[in-house]
């Protein structure tokens, strides 16, 4: 779902590539046990990630920890393209679907810094289109729809955590997600065109009732443009990306990068539609997914989704994630003061239904946030945050223990447990 490079969009981004590797620096390696991790306890993780290429639930993957701005672990296991008997390197490219969505939130905060807008305007004062939304109060069997005035009128706030009343069309299959998939809103060709579908649609809930997933990080892209004047992919990668050296990642890839994106797959049994709910499968047997699916990273064509887009690798997104560890800031480099990270981080649906939110029992603004492990049940550290995607990517950042984990396989629909479980082996691995 992105926009077509145009030559001098290309021109530019092979300048960037030359240029941002000399200004990116990695992460130091560190020793796993000066940064508090046992070896022994590690070697569980690989064992057991191996294990899941040997027994085929995963093709191929990345793990890595960081603790304290050094890398203490870091490892691929399987291949990136089994049928091309090529193995994962610490190269490769994932498609990191919502993984995107802190991405595109950082980039609406970093807006709200420069005074755009506040988090409770109305979404209509930047976007008219949205004025006079309604919401689908009942649909008859003949397919007449009864509309109803919302309770209030949904905010940019809304939008950040998921309150907005939306939903997503392809993860459920209520009326509002039929509408969805009828006026083919995920292949809209551009952010406008997206958005003007979305707003002729009626809305699930009253705005602010309850915490849905939905398709509101792409509306934030829309906003990004409004708001700043410039494409939302060009926003992203003069204002994030080339200040950070995040050098691959991108809506589009060059032929070049294109050459180390991973395969992709699917479990055996499950399908992937635009016009049905997606269906899933109890076989965890992988085969090479639908070609189409990943035609859009490599020849563009659809709107750059701020939700589920982008293409990364791991080194970037470790980039990223220490940015935010550290208040905002790296390589003297800032894109956020550390009290915008914080507000971020903090719990803002408290009050709300957030049934179908994940274990981590709370959602801040575009990030999930671990309230207490105590009552998620799932090992961690209160505060910690981050989000998954829909190929099996994850990551969390923890900064009561300084420490960023981030995991990336390919399999879409993500039918595992890995992620949950990578969590665990890196959290039985800290010692101190």
């Amino acid at each position: 779902m992105m926009q077509r490079l145009t030559c001098a969009t290309g021109l530019t981004v092979l300048l960037w590539l030359v240029l941002g590797n000399a200004s990116a620096q990695p992460l130091p390696q560190g020793q796993p046990d000066s940064l508090g991790f046992s070896e022994e306890r590690l070697q569980r993780l690989t064992d057991h990630l191996q294990r899941a290429v040997d027994d085929g639930i995963m093709v191929g993957g990345e793990a890595l920890i960081a603790r304290r701005g050094e890398i203490a672990y870091r490892q691929t296991f399987g291949m990136r393209d089994r049928e091309a008997d090529m193995p994962a390197t610490t190269d490769t490219l994932y498609r990191i679907y919502s993984m995107t969505k802190p991405v595109t939130s950082v980039a609406m905060m970093m807006l709200y810094e420069e005074g755009r807008f506040q988090l409770n305007d109305p979404l209509a004062q930047y976007l008219p289109e949205f004025a006079g939304l309604k919401v689908l109060a009942a649909q008859a069997d003949n397919g007449d729809a009864t509309l109803r005035e919302p309770a209030r009128a949904p905010t940019i706030r809304d939008l950040l955590r998921h309150t907005a009343g939306l939903t997503y069309g392809v993860f459920g299959n209520t009326p509002v997600d039929k509408a969805y998939r009828e006026t083919e809103l995920l292949q809209s060709p551009d952010l406008e065109t997206f958005t003007r579908r979305l707003a002729s649609l009626p809305l699930l809930y009253d705005p602010g009732e309850r915490w849905h997933y939905s398709v509101a990080v792409d509306l934030q892209g829309r906003l990004v443009e409004v708001l700043s004047g410039s494409a939302f992919d060009t926003f992203l990668r003069e204002r994030i990306f080339e200040p950070l050296g995040m050098h691959d990642t991108a809506f589009v890839l060059s032929s070049t990068q294109a050459s180390r994106l991973a395969q992709l797959y699917s479990p055996e049994g499950t399908e992937i539609s635009w016009n049905d709910p997606w269906k899933l499968s109890r076989s965890q047997t992988l085969e090479v997914a639908d070609p189409r699916l990943s035609e859009a990273f490599i020849e563009g064509g659809y709107f750059a989704s701020g939700g589920g887009g982008l293409v990364s690798s791991t080194s970037d997104y470790l980039r990223f994630s220490q940015m935010l560890l550290n208040g905002g800031e790296l390589d003297g480099t800032r894109l956020l003061s550390p009290r915008t990270v914080e507000h971020m981080r903090r719990n803002h649906v408290a009050g709300l239904d957030t049934e179908g939110l994940t274990s981590a029992g709370g959602f801040g603004l575009g990030v999930a946030v671990t309230l207490d492990p105590g009552i998620s049940g799932e090992i961690g550290s209160p505060g910690s945050y981050g989000w998954g995607g829909a190929a099996g990517t994850r990551f969390w950042i923890d900064p009561e223990e300084e420490i960023i984990a981030i995991f990336m396989t390919q399999s879409v629909p993500h039918q595992t447990q890995l992620g949950d479980q990578f969590r665990t082996l890196v959290y039985q691995a800290l010692i101190d």
